[in-house]
Parts: C-alpha cells; sequence; structure tokens
C-alpha cells in the first residue's frame, strides 16, 4: 500500500485497527512511535547495486491500555513527515514486534489494515545457481488436440 493509499483511507475512517495476516489484531491501545523514510542502498549477490525506499511506520504495543490512535492523529503524523522529511507517495513498510521485529507490507480488508508477511528472495538468481523451478505438467492435459504421436495417430 502507497502513503498515498493510506491517507485516503484515513481521511473517511473512524479508527485506526491493524491486523495481523492470520487475523490476530494488533491491541487497540498501540503507539505509531516511528513515521519515516528508510532507504537501503546494497549490493546483491549476482553484483548489481540497488537501491530501495519506503516509508516505514513502528508500531508499539504499549501498556497505557487507554490510548486510542485516532485517524486524524495519524494524518498529521503522515502530514508532518511528509512536510519535515519530504517523504514521497512510498510503499508503506510496517515493523512490528512480536517475538522479534517484523516487516510487513501493508493491505487494508474494509475494516482493519493488514500486517502481511514479507518474505526473502535471491534478487539475482540467474547469476546465483539457483535452478529455475520446472513446471510441472500433467501429459494428458497437455493438448485436446490429436497428435500424430497418440495410438492410432499414423506415426509409427
Amino acid at each position: 500500500m502507497k502513503l498515498s493509499e493510506i491517507k485516503t483511507l484515513l481521511s473517511t475512517a473512524e479508527t485506526v485497527n491493524f491486523e495481523l495476516q492470520d487475523g490476530t489484531q494488533v491491541p487497540e491501545h498501540f503507539h505509531i512511535t516511528e513515521v519515516g523514510v528508510v532507504t537501503k542502498h546494497f549490493i546483491d549477490c549476482g553484483g548489481t547495486v540497488r537501491n530501495e525506499k519506503v516509508a516505514n511506520f513502528q508500531l508499539w504495543d504499549a501498556n497505557d491500555v487507554e490510548h486510542r490512535l485516532k485517524p486524524s492523529k495519524l494524518l498529521s503524523i503522515i502530514g508532518l513527515s511528509e512536510k519535515i522529511l519530504g517523504m514521497e507517495d512510498l510503499e508503506i513498510e510496517v515493523e512490528y514486534q512480536q517475538g522479534t521485529i517484523g516487516k510487513y507490507d501493508v493491505e487494508y480488508n474494509g475494516t482493519n489494515f493488514v500486517l502481511m508477511s514479507k518474505q526473502t528472495a535471491c534478487l539475482a538468481q540467474d547469476q546465483c545457481g539457483i535452478p529455475v523451478e520446472k513446471q510441472k505438467v500433467n501429459l494428458a492435459e497437455l493438448s485436446n488436440e490429436k497428435s500424430c504421436c497418440t495410438p492410432g495417430g499414423g506415426c509409427c
């Protein structure tokens, strides 16, 4: 989800709720302790220099159970980040701690913002020696057309 999308959703939302991909709710009294830009400048295992930039939200589950983040407050934090940090319309990445700090993409299910698990991957698979996964095909379903190599096809 891009920053512009969450701003549009927050502009009409009554509450800000997050849940994990498995449906587990982030406690209502969470705080967003950071909104910022994270830039990653790196070289992949194939030697290609890469740059990635995301809008980063850090969620924190505090023990002040009376706290509730209002959509207008989050919008003002985002607005300040755009103004002060020059934040662009970037993809959002959320940091949220369970056993350790996890990084998540964000989707919206019509009610809650859903933290979607991110996965690592090789960015240079063609140079890394990782075999390309072969597509599994059922030979009986390959073609409905009669082939010359079918019984009675006349090829033998």
